[in-house]
């Protein structure tokens, strides 16, 4: 009996209903048949792709070829783990992939693709989630441990500056008052916001807009922004002054790297900073799935962030410029995390994007 999918209701129906991709192709590579869930993998649908090569709608490395084609001429069934698929769009997608020869004549092949990025993307949150956790929790406790002695450092700096009658020595323990209260100062930006979050219905791109305006003031039009706006977002659930301060922390830190590593060449490309959103459906954020979810990316044409330090950027205190601080990323990300967000970031020469994920749903 001839294997049609396509016809068949009864296997349509469950084959319809599988998470798992599913495929048929004929003995010259064309398309019979796609599930839902390989139209959504895949950007395409049945109707479109039918009856068209398999090259139509994966640009297919020769590695995934040579396996298609040995399992025609084998027979035999074939499984690969964290295979790199380039979709035609130039998407990319690590997929676990077995393909199965279908005993027909002429010979059919069965692929079943499941997507890895998902499951590698949560395994990394997670990861990430717990770094910051971890981070927070130190950070916390050096905290208390410093501002301790501070204080009574302080105190007595106090204590002697009204003991002392000779000003030149006043200004010594005025030194010392001072620096306490850098040091306190420096300790509490560590630490993030301390203040309740005030959230209200917020519009993202209204936030994007104030750092853009904000910061063409301050590179005086040395840098070029770009938008890309999905204008069918909704309204998220946020304290929209501190989601200013996350995203002002992400693009002021990208702006002011391309500035440092400018030569100075009249051909050179000029600094340019990518405003980017969507929406995202059915999307994992750490540990919770949410209905709906917006996705900003933050890309700039800078250098980019040495592989080393990619994995730390978020620890406070670390930084890839001379003149930083370290503590902006970190501040963001407690931002975003109270919002029950998450920031990534993915940088290679000449492209930097920090990648922001934040639920749309009130009260997550």
């Amino acid at each position: 009996m001839a294997f049609a999918p396509a016809t068949n209701d009864g296997y349509k129906s469950i084959l319809d209903s599988l998470t798992t991709a599913v495929l048929v192709l004929e003995d010259n590579l064309k398309i019979r048949y796609l599930n839902p869930a390989a139209e959504s993998l895949f950007e395409t649908s049945l109707t479109r792709s039918q009856g068209h090569p398999f090259s139509d709608i994966l640009a297919a490395s020769e590695d995934a070829l040579n396996t298609l084609y040995a399992a025609l001429q084998n027979g035999q069934s074939y499984t690969r783990r964290e295979a790199e698929f380039a979709l035609t769009s130039g998407a990319r997608l690590t997929v676990d992939y077995s393909v199965t020869p279908i005993s027909l004549d002429p010979t059919e092949l069965l692929i079943e693709i499941q997507p890895r990025d998902r499951l590698l993307r949560i395994s990394r949150e997670e990861d990430l989630i717990s770094q910051q956790e971890t981070s927070r929790i130190l950070v916390r406790g050096m905290a208390h441990e410093i501002k301790n002695p501070l204080g009574g450092i302080r105190g007595a700096a106090q204590l002697l500056d009204r003991e002392l009658n000779d000003e030149d020595q006043r200004e010594y323990t005025r030194v010392i008052i001072d620096e306490a209260d850098r040091l306190r100062s420096l300790v509490d930006r560590m630490l993030g916001p301390n203040k309740a979050l005030k959230f209200a219905a917020t519009n993202v791109h209204e936030v994007l807009e104030r750092v853009r305006t904000l910061l063409e003031a301050e590179s005086k039009g040395r840098v070029t922004f770009l938008r890309d706006y999905d204008p069918s977002l909704p309204e998220l659930w946020a304290d929209k002054e501190q989601l200013i301060q996350a995203f002002l922390n992400i693009a002021r830190n990208a702006m002011e790297a391309a500035f440092e590593n400018q030569t100075g060449a009249s051909d050179e490309e000029p600094p340019t900073i990518m405003f980017r959103t969507r929406a995202l459906r059915q999307f994992t954020i750490g540990h919770k799935r949410y209905r709906l979810a917006c996705r900003v990316d933050v890309i700039d044409n800078g250098p980019g962030i040495p592989p080393d330090l990619l994995q730390n950027i978020f620890y406070p205190m670390i930084s890839g410029r001379a003149s930083g601080t370290g503590l902006g990323l970190s501040i963001t990300q407690s931002i975003i995390g109270q919002h029950h967000g998450l920031v990534e970031c993915e940088s290679e020469p000449g492209k930097t994007d920090f990648i922001i994920f934040l639920p749309l749903e009130e009260n997550p």
